[in-house]
This record gives structure tokens, sequence and C-alpha cells, in this order.
């Protein structure tokens, strides 16, 4: 604050304060902008700057002299054409402030390039870093990190200065970043971020990277924001002692209990390669999609863990390798990189974050001939759905595990829809038990997600017989049935060759009138369960009574023949058990037409 008459300028002051200091001296020229003066209120420094350039001709105040405001400082001389100062910031030039520079510092030290020893073994093994794969991930500078200067809770054996450089972020990075921008609505493509990094202590799961994963948990889960977690890791970390006064078991920790009770409407990601034991792998078994590479060992103990529970000895490499895991159905992609683990974890997160405008069909005639004349011929249902499905949009889950039940997702015109399919390459499309599991789960993520589901069926029915049923197929069996009928997310239905029994009302969601529609291909049979089954079953007395072997042939090609004429596809339809019999090559048609009309309904 400044008043000017012909001979001087008073510089006042800004408030009611206390003189801390003059910081000039009378006959001393100053420049516009200097600070000449520092006044203190309420415990906080203000700094009086000179308003022109010129002479100091008088103090006015002493230091430690209380001031009311507007009160002068000092006066100043106007230099010939002294003009007020312009606003500028005299502390900023070239040098960097000391408490920017610090953090700068401090930052730095977590970052790759300041752990080149951890680096180049990582990299020795094939792998990358926990933040090349979240760079990897993540839209290009969109990563904000959160808990980045935590380090291991071990101040009581460990120099300070020794843990921040071997377990930055205490060894597990985590914020929030945008993920397929430039593909879907902005407001759907911001996703909570998760790594274990195994260059930190094998990954293990420490104090404070707990709070830090519980923070993100939370704050995610309040927004119902998707997650990806890369879970490589060795568990708790048993060494954290910092708070052994004040915690005895751990037991009360929250990072499990908030994961599971993330909003079922959101995807959890999990995306591992080496080594995932106890609670690394209890994350990851948690997630609604998890995807490992072959060189992931996934177990719910690691070899020191089974060591100290009186077990045998063992190699880490022995601990549930992933194609074994695959095989029992928890790993739903199995990898053969990070790479592909990341690119597999995008296009899964595109399915959740909508419609893909820019889209590319395949030709739709091949489908007209790829069910064969010969009811008995087997074919590639894989082609099939990659025909139906828009180019490369086609992702399967699960492909290791119940291979008699094809799982996965697609885009028909750009809109993301769920398929099950009976594969008739295993047990001629019959469901077992594992088909039966499988497809119930898949159901539950398509319903939670809000993902359309779309049965394409050719199937026997369900799998039977005492080996069967050691398998629990009665159970698997209920509860796909159960799901699928509780589903409420718009359910389509094809039939592309045979529907019977049990097993086909299941895949339409326990009736043919449960979905959107039930259409048919031509090559299409329907009945109470398989043609010769039924000939043989329904017709065993008019067969033994036949003892001619020739003539009894005969007459069961004569009773399958009228057998499969009445339950072919046209028939069906001419008693409005099918919605209608369509050309295969319109197949994308009727289930764009289906999606429109649930999206009114639900609209």
């Amino acid at each position: 604050m400044t008043k000017y008459s012909n001979k001087a300028v008073a510089v006042l002051s800004p408030m009611q304060s206390a003189v801390v200091a003059i910081n000039v001296t009378v006959g001393q020229s100053v420049e516009a902008g200097q600070d000449i003066a520092i006044v203190e209120a309420m415990k906080m420094q203000h700094a009086v700057k000179a308003p022109i350039s010129g002479l100091v001709t008088e103090l006015l105040v002493a230091p430690s002299q209380m001031v009311d405001e507007s009160q002068s400082l000092l006066l100043i001389k106007p230099a010939e054409s002294a003009s007020p100062a312009a606003e500028k910031d005299t502390k900023l030039g070239n040098e960097p402030r000391l408490d920017l520079q610090r953090l700068e510092e401090r930052i730095a030290i977590t970052l790759d390039a300041a752990r080149s020893e951890a680096v180049k073994k990582r990299h020795g093994r094939g792998w990358r870093t926990a933040r090349e794969n979240i760079d990897d991930l993540c839209d290009r500078d969109s990563f904000q990190e959160y808990g980045q200067l935590i380090y291991a809770a071990q101040r009581r054996k460990t120099d300070k200065t020794v843990l921040l450089n071997k377990t930055p972020a205490d060894g597990v990075i985590a914020g929030f970043a945008a993920i397929n921008a430039d593909l879907f609505d902005a407001s759907r493509t911001q996703v909570a971020v998760l790594s274990y990094d195994a260059t930190v202590m094998a990954g293990t799961q420490g104090g404070h990277g707990h709070k830090k994963t519980d923070r993100i948990l939370e704050l995610a889960a309040k927004s119902a924001l998707p997650l990806v977690f890369f879970t490589e890791g060795g568990g708790g970390r048993p060494g954290d002692d910092d708070f052994a006064d004040i915690v005895g078991s751990t037991l009360d920790c929250k990072t499990f209990l908030q994961l599971a009770r993330y909003p079922i409407s959101v995807p959890r990601i999990a995306i591992n390669c080496g080594y995932c034991f106890a609670g690394n792998a209890v994350i990851f078994g948690s997630c609604d999609f998890k995807l490992a590479t072959t060189d992931s060992w996934i177990g719910m103990g690691g070899p020191a863990m089974i060591e100290g529970g009186g077990l045998a000895s063992c190699a880490a490499e022995d601990v549930g390798p992933a194609p074994m895991q695959a095989k029992l159905g928890l790993v739903d992609i199995l990898v053969e990189s990070e790479a592909e683990a990341v690119s597999a974890a995008k296009q899964l997160l595109g399915f959740y974050q909508g419609e893909n405008c820019d889209w590319k069909a395949p030709d739709q005639q091949p489908l007209r001939d790829i069910i064969p004349e010969d009811r008995k011929r087997a074919y590639d249902m894989y082609a099939l759905i990659e025909m139906l499905a828009d180019s490369g949009s086609w992702l399967e889950l699960k492909s290791l595990f119940a291979p008699g039940m094809i799982t996965g997702l697609l885009r028909i015109e750009g809109k993301p829809i769920g398929v099950i399919a009976n594969n008739p390459h295993q047990l001629g499309g019959a469901i077992d038990a594992a088909c039966s599991q499988k497809a119930t789960e898949f159901i539950a993520l398509c319903d939670s997600f809000n993902i359309p589901l779309l049965s394409v069926c050719d199937t026997p029915g369900f799998m039977v017989g005492p080996d069967s049923e050691e398998q629990g197929a009665v159970m698997q069996a209920g509860k796909f049935i159960n799901r699928a009928a509780r589903a409420k997310v718009p359910h389509l239905m094809v039939c592309v060759r045979r529907g019977f029994g049990l097993g086909a009302m299941a895949m339409a969601g326990g009736s043919f009138v449960a979905p959107q529609f039930v259409v048919a291909w031509p090559s299409s049979e329907f009945g109470a369960m398989g043609i010769e089954g039924a000939v043989k079953l329904g017709y065993k007395k008019e067969l033994a009574n036949e003892t001619d072997p020739a003539k009894r042939e005969i007459l069961f090609k004569q009773l399958v023949d009228r057998t499969v004429e009445a339950g072919s596809a046209i028939e069906v339809a001419s008693l409005m058990e099918l919605d209608a019999v369509i050309d295969p090559a319109d197949t994308r048609k009727w289930i764009v037409h289906g999606l429109s009309l649930s999206t009114e309904r639900s609209g």
C-alpha cells in the first residue's frame, strides 16, 4: 500500500501487525518490487515491497513496533519517470525452491531410474517392473499416484535412508488413471489402479501399504470405479515391527473386506506375473476377472509357509502353476506376457465402458454353410462365434476350464455382448457339472455389469450317468438354471443345430419363453431328449419284436427320420415353440434388433 505526494511516497502497512524488520536504510536506492520490510500478524509474516524505484528518505517505524493498518512505514523519493511496481514474484527465478527440490528428490528415489539394480534383475527374468506395467495400462500422463512417499514400517531396526531407497512406496503403487479415453465416454474411463512391486521385499504386503490399499479401495468404491490390480507378491510381511506395541494379530486388516464389499456393478480385474501367494493370492482370487501369464504361480501359501506348517519342503514353481489353475477355472485368461495381459485388461474394461462406434463386420454369407448337412458331423463353434462378432472383438474367458461350454465377450455393431455356447467337439455339446458351473458364473458377471447375454445353443442336454453324478451334476445344473432364469440383462438365444431337454432349457434361461427371442437356423432340431435315445426308449418294444437285425436297423432308421422331421426347426416353429427360423446370414440383424427392443423397454 502506498500514499503519493509531490515530494515522496509513503509505504503503508498492509494490516495491523508487528514490524519484524526494515530491510533498507535512509539514503538507500531501491527498485520497484524489492522487499523493503517484513510485518507479522497471526503468526504469519508478510513482505512489504517497494511500490516504485527511488531513494529512501525517512524511516517512520522500528522493528518490534506495533503498527495499524495503513500506517506509514517509510518514505521513498521517486526516481525520474518512476511508476508503480508491476505485480511479480521476485522469489521465482531459475533456481528451484528448496521445498520443491526436496520433494522432487524424494519422488525420484521411488522411480525405476533410481533403482537400476532392481530393474536389471527384474528384466533379467523377462518381466517388467510395476511402473512399466502401469505406464502401459494407463492413458499417457493420466496416472495420479497416492501414497508415493511411504516406506516400510521397519524404522526400529533399519536406518531411514536405507528404507527410503530399498522400500519405495512400501511395495505397492496406487492411484487413479484414465484407460481407453480415446475410445469411450470420459465419464466411464476413470479406473483405480494398484500394483504390488515385486522388487520391494518380494511384493509383500506391508503395514503402511495396507493403509494405502485401503484408502484407494475406499475412494474407488465410493465413486464406483473399475479396478485393475497387479497382484504379484509373497503375501503378508512379518518383518514390519513399528506397530509391535499396538498391534497383535493384524487380523483386523480391512483390505480383504473392502475388496469383497466392492460394488458389484463394476469390474475388478486382477493381473499376475510371477509368484502370487497368501494374501496376494486372495486378492487375485477375489477379483471378477483374473488374468495370468504362463509363468505365474498362484497359491494360498508359498514355500516358506508350507514348510513352516509342517508340510513337505517344495519349490515355489511347484505351487499353483498358472496353466493348472486355468484348467481348474481360477484363471480366466492365460497369456504369455505381461504386455498381452495388459492388452486383454484394456479390452475387458472396454466391454464395461460401453459401445464402440468404430467397428467392422465379417462377411455373413459363410454362416449358411458352417453347419454340415450331415447332422452327425461336428464343426467349429469358435469359427461360428468369430464370424458373428465384430472383427477382432471376441475375447474368450476360461478357455481351459470346462471346454464343453464356451464363454466370452464380443461386440455386434459395437455393442458389448456376453456369449455362452455349447462346444460340439466336447462330449457332443453335452453340459456336464463343470460346464454348468462355468455358465453360472459367467451369467452372474454379465448380470452384474449390465452386459446382454447371447446363448448359442447346440446341446443334446445335460450329461448323465454315475460318473457325471460324482462330479455334482444335479447341484451345478440347478444353479445354472436358477441363475440364468434370474438374470436381469437382455437374453437372446440362437439355436444352430440341437436343442434337447433340460440342457437346452437351461441355455434359454429355464424355458424357451424366457429370452427376448429364441430363433433357430434351418439346421436345428429339437426334442425332450436326444433323438436316437428317444427312439430307443419310446419304441423299445417295437424294435425288440423285430428279430431280423437288418430289418431292425431299417426300422430304427425310419423311426429316427420320422422323429427328426417332427423335431425340425420349421415344424417346431409351426407350433409357436420358436419365435422364428432364420437365414444364418441374418443372425447379426436379429441380435441388433433384439437388443434395440430391450433397450427401449428398459429405457
